[in-house]
């Protein structure tokens, strides 16, 4: 890979801002739209089947492709890179993807965000190649309820040992549940108290992701919501509010009077795109400035081509630059549009 040029005009990350004001600083990275699960509000398995058509290899961005474009994204502003899919733990030596991210200069945080199957095998490497996180998805400790959301019957216990994993490998750990009415949300508790002292637990709304989760608002359980059903006085007196880390995160944070935090992921009841931070690329190269965008711009096939660093560079600082997306607060006024599917470009 060519270093940048140092002819690239001077764009100060302060300065390079969307329309509403709000810096890139944030860069999620698909590197696989397979996976090893079908839950049912991301690849459910009536459309992901047998016979689904997933990416051939060579569509896929090379891991010297990353390299490049994150490099270029780096120099714009981007401090933290996260890996998604699919099931970023299916791409085949992810460590040497995560050891080529950490040795850019100006990356303050790497993760992952997987479903954790494969951590066991995988835990060690990742860690020793620059890692410095993973969220993990589980949705509920009942076998039951678990297999049928994940939709291939997989035990929670697979999940859980590969949290154990991660947490032995020195990776910190946050969990990320999805909840969902009348599914899992009366195991909420019972998932906190298991968990409390191992990782801090993300309940995140149920949301209108992708074309084919069957989303509709009567099945979102507001966070407010789920702050009680945690508690155990069921009113949610148990958690305080929490100071946020940072502008742009998305979790707002409590914590019990022993310190256990949790995070709430209000998109559906109080969005917060006024603060959002993130660019997404898909696995081939597509960059889409929002979860819920209908269509994304084309980085792969100028970088084939031959394109310069300055000219990526261009270009991705011309498609933030005009960038107004506010989907979530907008999702009562907008008319029903194809969105890319969560499996492209990760959560």
């Amino acid at each position: 890979m060519s270093p940048l040029s140092a002819s690239t005009p001077q764009l100060t990350p302060a300065l390079l801002t969307d329309q509403l004001g709000r810096p890139l600083r944030d860069l999620r990275i698909s590197v696989t739209d397979r996976c090893n699960l079908r839950c049912t509000y991301c690849m459910p398995a009536e459309v992901f089947g047998p016979d689904y058509a997933f990416l051939p290899r060579t569509e896929l961005l090379t891991f010297e492709e990353i390299e490049q474009l994150a490099e270029a994204f780096v120099t714009l502003g981007v401090q933290k890179l996260r890996l998604t899919g699919g099931e970023p733990l299916l791409r085949r030596d992810l460590p040497d993807l995560v050891a080529r991210l950490a040795r850019l200069g100006g990356v303050e945080d790497i993760a992952m965000t997987t479903n954790g199957l494969l951590l066991p095998r995988l835990a060690a490497p990742l860690k020793a190649a620059g890692l410095g996180r993973v969220t993990v998805s589980i949705d509920s400790l009942d076998p039951e309820i678990f297999g049928r959301m994940n939709g291939l019957g997989t035990h929670p216990d697979r999940v859980m040992d590969g949290i154990e994993a991660a947490l032995q490998a020195g990776l910190g750990v946050k969990v990320n549940t999805v909840v969902q009415r009348g599914v899992n949300d009366a195991g909420l508790r019972e998932l906190w108290l298991a968990l409390r002292d191992k990782a801090v637990l993300r309940f995140i709304e149920f949301m209108d992701v992708g074309n084919h989760n069957g989303w509709n608002m009567d099945a979102v359980v507001p966070s407010r919501e789920v702050l009680a059903r945690l508690s155990e006085d069921g009113l949610g007196s148990e958690f305080a509010p929490a100071q946020a880390n940072y502008r742009g995160e998305v979790a707002a944070r409590h914590q019990d009077a022993d310190g256990h935090e949790i995070g709430l992921i209000s998109s559906v009841t109080a969005p917060f795109c006024g603060d959002c931070s993130r660019a997404r690329l898909s696995a081939v190269g597509t960059l889409y400035t929002c979860l819920f965008a209908g269509t994304g711009t084309d980085l792969r096939a100028p970088l084939r081509a031959g394109a310069t660093d300055d000219e990526l560079r261009s270009q991705i600082a011309g498609v933030w630059q005009v960038r107004r997306d506010r989907y979530s607060e907008e999702r009562g006024e907008v008319t029903q549009r194809q969105k890319v599917e969560m499996s492209h470009i990760g959560g």
